[in-house]
Formats: C-alpha cells, structure tokens, sequence
C-alpha cells in the first residue's frame, strides 16, 4: 500500500531547509507477523543498498497478526496495532512530523516505557531510562567513559508489553541520528536522523525471544565461531618485544592456565604499517606463531584500514619487508576513499598520514586479500584471524590533511550539517570530528550517507578474504565498530574500557545489548584497557570474563615518559590469583560444549547466547530490570561479584527451581533475591531446573579438550523434567550446518513418582562422528542415591554410582561411545 502526503500547514523550511511539500508511505506485510513502513521523497534520495545489507525476502501472509490504520487529521500517522490483543505497538500520530533532506522527525508512542536496545553507548543499566534521555547513533572512536556514542551503530529497540510479548522495531537508516525517549505516563521514542529515509521493519513476538529471532532472520544472523575461539585469549597493546610476548605465553603455560589464542597488537608492526613485522622488536614472530600451532594455539593480530603512505617510513618498510608497496598499489587498484574534489583523502591514525580503503568498492577484495597474503607469505606469520579495529572509521585530525599541511573540511552542506545531533557533546558541532570529512566519496555513496556502513564494509571484505584464504574454514574476524548485520561477517568486543570498578557492571550491559543486536560472541577486554589494574578488581573481573561469549585478557600502554601499566595477565599475579583464574577458566572451558551449542541455535535459529532474564521471565517485574547478573542461555545463571572488598552478593532467582552448580543444593525460595557467600575464590554459578547441559573435562587448549571424556548435567525441574541438546562438528569448518556434516544429540530425561527416572540420548541428525565418550552423569534434583542404574537394559555397577558431600548423583566410568542412541534408567526403591 502507498499513500502520497502533501504537507499541511504554514512551516515550510526547519533549520533554514526547505521542507518536503510531498512525501511517500508505503507499507509492506513483510510476513504475518511483521510489517515495514518506508517514508520517502518523491525526490533523489539515498537508502542502504541490498549490497550493503540485505534483507530476508517478504513472505506469504495468510494470518496476519497486527491491522494498520491511518489518521489524517490534525496531521497524518501510522496506527499498528495486534490482532489478538488490541495493544498498540506503533503509533505516530503524535505532533512534530517533519521531512526535509538533511532533518527528519518523527515520534512513536509505545506500550509501555520497558525499552531496550539502540547502541553502541555505554548503558549504566539495560532497561532505559525514559526519563528525556537522548541517545545519539553515529560510529565514533571514543572510550566508553561518558553516555556519547560510541563504535557501533545499532538503530534498534524491543519494547516490552504488558503481557509478556514484545515488538523489535528496526529503523533501516545508516545516517547520524538521535533518539529521545519520554517517560510514562506516555511513554514514546522521537528520532530525529540527518539524511536518508525513515525505513521502519516492526517485527510483533509472542514473546521477547521471538521478536528477536524474527529480526536476526531479517538482518542476517550470527556467524558460527570456530570452536577455538571460544577459549582464553590473551592480549597486550605494547608487549614491546617478541621476548615479553612469549614471556607471557610461558608463564601462561606453565601456570596450567588454558589459554587458546595469542593476540598481536599496532607494536608487532614496523612502525605501525599493517601486514608488516617489527624485524628489530619482533623477529622471530614467525617461529613464535610456528610454535603456538604446534600447541594447539592460534594466532591474531591487529588490522587498522588506515594505509600509510609517508614515504620515508615505506622506504624503511621496504627494506626489511622487501616488496612491501600496500599504498600505493591501493592507488593502483584505485581502492581509497576520495574526497569531495576526487582525490584521495588523506588522514592521520598510528602510521603517521594515511589514505582510507574504500571496502564499498569491489576491486578492494583481491587487494584486502593480496596483502593479507602478503603477511602471511612474505612476511611468513601464519595468521589465524584478523582483529579490524578503528574502524568506525577513525581519524586523529579533523576531516583531513591538506597538502599546506593545514586539516578540516570543505564547508559545504554535508560537512557542516543545518542540525547535528548530540553527537560526542557535539564535537565542537562538527560531524568530522574524529573522522573524515562527511562529502568523501564511497561506491556505496557520500560518506555522510554510509559513515555508519564504513566498519561493516570492512568486516565483509575482510570476511570474504579470509574465506579465500582459508578456503571451507571459518573465517574468525572481531571487530570494533559495526552496524545492523554486521553480525553475519564479525564478531565484536566492546572497546577501550577502564581498569575501575564500575565497568566490571557495565561490561555485562554492554554483552547484553550486543546479544540482544545478534552478535553471539562478544566480550569487553577482562581487567579493563586503559589504566593501572588493582589487583581485586581483575581477580573478580577475572571470574567474570570467564564467563563472556568472547573471553579476552586485554590491557593497554601508557603514554610515552610515564610508567607502563603492569602486566595483568592472570600469571602475572601471585600464586592464589593464579590459582583462582585457573580455576574459573577450567570451568569455563569444562562447559565449552554447551556454549557451543549455544552459538549453534544463535547461528541457525538467532537464540542468544548472553542472555538478560527478561528474554527467558518477561513477566518477571523484578527480571525486567535484571542487568548484574546473566544465563548462558536459558540454563547456566552467573552472579559475579562487582564492587570491591565483597564477599556476599545478592543474586536475584526468578521462579523455578535452582540448584547450586557446585553442590548441587537448591535455592528456596525463588522469585526471590538471596545473598550468597561469595569469597574471594568462588564465582557463583547455579544450573536452572528442567535443563541438560553437556560438559567436557577441560584442558588448556580446545585442541585436547575437544578430545578428552564428556559429561551430562541433568537439573530436574518442579516437573521432574529436565531436557537439552548438544551440536558437534570439526569445529572449524565452513557451512557444517547447511552440509549436514554434523551431528545434533537431543536429551530428555523424566522422573516418575519419586521412584525411578530415565534420560534419553538420541540423534536428531547423525553427519559427523563423536569420537569421544560420555562417561558422566551428574544429576541435581534427587533426594537420594540410586540403588541401581542401568543402560540400555544392562546395569551399572553401583561402585560407580556416588553421593558424596553434595546433593549431586555423580555416575562416573560410563564409557559410552556417543555414536548411538541410549536409554539411562535409575531406580530410588
């Protein structure tokens, strides 16, 4: 349906613009439970090309669930309501409509004032503050220290309503923008966004799940991570040498802490020129990462898109990385971002002045993909995965270096916009600010278009490189900043946070805020980047990032002529907070099975993996504000210690039945808060009721792990029920999924009148061998022991069978091989 609006009124101009006289509305039912509503010009207009991101296709609607109606006076508006329950979940009637080309403004009233979503900022909490809060969406190379914006670019919210459905609202726009939200008694959302169009996708859940499983299916769901990058991983801007680098590896190694991946920072480069080698610093890079594969390990360095081009510092490039000449055959290939008169714009970022590839243009594929080549064949560091970072895209001047040796930006309409929103306390009112002049050119269109799209072009490339490289492996990319779908191509880690207190709560915020986008492997750098790390703060941040999707170690240098940072590594400390780290992490990698499934369903059915209570107790008052505390997915809940000299903590157990992950106890009453003991060596971990979750004995790399002997937690609910799944693979391979060379593993297990209970193991798809065994059970929710265990009809020693200072049932020495179906029994009487 298309409607033709003619404007209505005196106003003709808004910030000394010219105000649209016509405008169109067009609505799609893009599927019976989701709809799209498009406000655009009659004139020239730029919109998010299907190259940049491409929406799922409409599909048949039969049984429509939502009715739209219009209004017309006093002035237009869009009315989406449910069928089933009369609420409304869209609602623009309010006043202050206005299109013009350079300032948009609408309003939506909501449901209710639950909101979550829009990013990347740093939320001191997940559910909003209502309160006349203003929140800017612009990609911008800042820590996240202040409310600004910060890397990505998430244009999203999922508005809770009262009955525990929830509606996402997606607007597909890649210009700057703000959002204001109102608080109750009329709760409403007004953007305000400086170009394009206003594309709206309305995606109506039956619960909060749903709506976000319905959007990732329409922007592109998370890529499946290789096995290994769910392991521990270390990092450090300035190791300074290769000695201090491996300095860290072997204290790591020798502390038996597991540890899968080694990162490499700006300082492995030769004077910061990525896909080079610091031959003086850093030689032997390539024996060392020679050596990390012999391990089991892997290897990542840093990629910044700024290309250095002052020539002094390529002539002394060339001569230790012979046939290095990555600018210019950029200039060559033609791949850089022009500026407003065609010519490359100039920049400056680590390499000193630097032209900007434009990953928009197709020739910069085979170029990326040359020189990733180049580092790993001439260079010869067997690089695993890419790190793409100051992205968003980053510049340390304004705008751009001008041959005078002046910076800045011609002044025109783009540079210097009518209306700039609350953008880095509005960078001395200049959108250029820490970036490049907003009238430079990409294939995909004016860089004030696709400034937002710029890190997400570059996680493609970068995505399809590595494909070709690495040809039917994952590719493992992690990125900085981002933008809707980027999720199908990177991962994401959260940026340059602080080694203080508070961010160890805001770190879990922000995880959060990235599943509820559909990035299923994110994380914040464990004991914060920037500053000196106290030693209990990274004990317990330690703990916690045990248990982030994406689990990084990662600190910063500090400015030249002061002193450096002290290592914060866990083997840099002393012997009880090694011994702690160790600990955490070997549980993290024991349950390294159930994460992995889980980033299988975010991969194939957009289920997050991070997961905020409200998505699994949306009718949970209390577990809608819920944002210190965590599931890995809807069976594993982590309470971590936040704030400093605590050995309690106040954890909040929505209804159901809990048990203790370590003794198994259960936690009375629930829908209720409890302080639990928390010293200094103990992160809380409780396993929910009525879920099976699938564990390994760990090791220090996923290399033996994934070898080694697996293990079932069986936690019966009120229902005496419990039920799970496990997916494997290789663990590397590209499309396993789509293949079938997999295998899917289901679990039920069932106790009846408190006198005997049986578990099921059965394939739901057998396309790859599991070539170890399941040799333990570990049953929470019994009273007593088992007098007796059988398998498939033939008992179980009972010697086998063990109750020992806990409420757990452990059956050990199983021995079965998972390569077909068993049915468990065990008796009570």
């Amino acid at each position: 349906m298309k409607i033709l609006l003619k404007r209505h009124g005196p106003i003709n101009t808004i910030f000394e613009q010219s105000v649209y006289e016509n405008m169109n509305v067009e609505i799609q039912q893009y599927t019976e439970t989701a709809l799209r509503i498009k406000f655009y010009p009659n004139s020239m207009y730029y919109e998010i090309s299907k190259e940049a991101l491409t929406m799922s296709s409409p599909e048949p609607v039969v049984n429509r669930q939502y009715s739209y109606n219009f209004t017309f006076g006093p002035q237009f508006g869009i009315v989406v309501r449910r069928i089933g329950t009369g609420t409304t979940v869209f609602n623009t009637t309010l006043p202050g409509l206005v299109f013009s080309e350079q300032f948009m403004q609408l309003t939506t009233k909501l449901p209710t004032d639950v909101i979550y979503g829009f990013g990347e900022h740093r939320h001191t909490q997940l559910k909003h503050d209502m309160n006349w809060r203003t929140w800017s969406i612009f990609t911008r190379d800042v820590a996240p220290v202040n409310d600004w914006n910060l890397y990505g670019a998430q244009p999203m919210y999922m508005n809770l309503e009262k009955d525990g459905k929830a509606n996402v609202v997606f607007l597909k726009n890649s210009n700057a923008m703000e959002v204001t939200l109102q608080p109750s008694p009329y709760p409403a959302i007004t953007y305000r966004v400086i170009g394009g169009i206003l594309d709206f996708y309305i995606f109506l859940g039956s619960s909060p799940a749903d709506a976000l499983q319905q959007y990732t299916k329409a922007i592109g769901r998370s890529m499946m991570p290789p096995y290994w990058s769910l392991g521990f991983q270390l990092c450090r801007w300035h190791y300074g040498n290769l000695s201090q680098m491996r300095e860290v590896w072997d204290r790591t190694r020798l502390a038996g802490i597991p540890q899968d991946v080694q990162w490499g920072d700006i300082d492995t480069m030769h004077d910061k020129l990525i896909f080079t080698v610091d031959k003086q610093q850093f030689t032997g890079l390539p024996h060392f990462v020679n050596e990390l594969h012999a391990h089991g390990q892997k290897f990542i360095v840093i990629v910044d898109p700024g290309i250095g081009n002052e020539n002094e510092k390529l002539r002394n490039a060339n001569f230790t990385s012979p046939g290095y000449n990555m600018y210019e055959d950029g200039i060559n290939q033609d791949v850089y971002v022009k500026d407003g008169n065609g010519k490359i714009l100039i920049g400056k970022v680590w390499p000193g002045l630097v032209g900007y590839p434009d990953f928009t243009n197709n020739n910069t594929l085979h170029w990326w993909e040359k020189w990733i080549r180049y580092y790993r064949e001439n260079e010869n560091v067997s690089v695993d995965g890419l790190w793409i970072d100051m992205n968003e895209v980053s510049n340390f001047i304004y705008g751009q270096y001008f041959e005078n040796g002046t910076e800045g930006c011609n002044r025109n309409k783009w540079n210097y916009p009518p209306y700039v929103p609350n953008i880095l306390e509005r960078g001395d009112g200049k959108l250029f600010a820490k970036t490049i002049c907003m009238d430079a050119k990409h294939k995909w269109g004016r860089h004030y278009d696709v400034h937002n799209l710029y890190a997400h072009s570059m996680a493609i490339t970068t995505y399809r490189a590595l494909v070709n490289i690495f040809p039917g492996k994952r590719p493992m990319v992690v990125t900085r900043s981002n933008f809707a779908g980027t999720n199908k191509w990177s991962f994401h880690w959260t940026g340059d946070n602080q080694s203080q207190w508070p961010n160890l709560a805001w770190s879990i915020t922000g995880i959060l805020d990235y599943s509820l986008f559909g990035f299923s492997l994110v994380g914040a750098d464990i004991c914060g980047f920037w500053f000196e790390a106290e030693r209990e703060m990274c004990l317990r941040w330690q703990q916690l990032g045990a248990f982030y999707p994406f689990s990084r170690n990662h600190n910063a240098h500090n400015d030249e002529g002061k002193p450096e940072f002290r290592d914060q590594d866990p083997a840099s400390w002393d012997d009880e907070f090694t011994r702690i780290a160790r600990e955490a992490l070997l549980t993290r990698y024991k349950l390294l099975p159930y994460l992995y499934t889980l980033m299988h369903y975010a991969h194939t059915e957009g289920a997050t993996v991070a997961r905020p209570f409200v998505l699994e107790f949306p009718t949970d008052e209390v577990a809608l504000t819920i944002d210190k505390q965590f599931l890995w997915g809807s069976g594993l809940m982590i309470t971590p210690v936040l704030d400093k000299g605590m050995t309690k903590v106040d954890g909040y157990f929505p209804e159901g039945r809990w048990f203790d992950y370590y003794t198994g106890n259960g936690i009375m009453p629930t829908k209720a808060w409890h302080t639990l003991d928390a010293p200094m060596d103990k992160i809380n971990l409780h396993v929910r009721g009525g879920v099976i979750i699938p564990w390994q004995e760990p090791a220090n790399t996923t290399f033996y792990s994934r070898q080694n002997p697996m293990g079932l937690i069986v936690a019966l609910n009120e229902s005496q029920e419990a039920e799970g799944s496990l997916y494997w693979d290789d663990g590397e391979s590209l499309d396993t999924f789509k293949s079938g060379k997999y295998s899917l593993l289901n679990f039920s297990a069932k106790q009846v009148g408190g006198q005997a209970g049986g578990l099921n193991i059965t394939f739901a798809h057998h396309g790859w061998t599991i070539d170890v065994d399941l040799n333990t059970l570990e049953l929470y929710g019994l009273a007593q022991k088992p007098i007796k265990l059988m398998v498939n009809g033939g008992m179980v020693d009972n010697n086998k069978i063990h109750m020992n200072n806990t409420m757990i049932v452990r059956v050990v020495d199983l021995h079965l091989p998972l390569n077909t179906s068993y049915a468990i029994n065990w008796f009570l009487v």
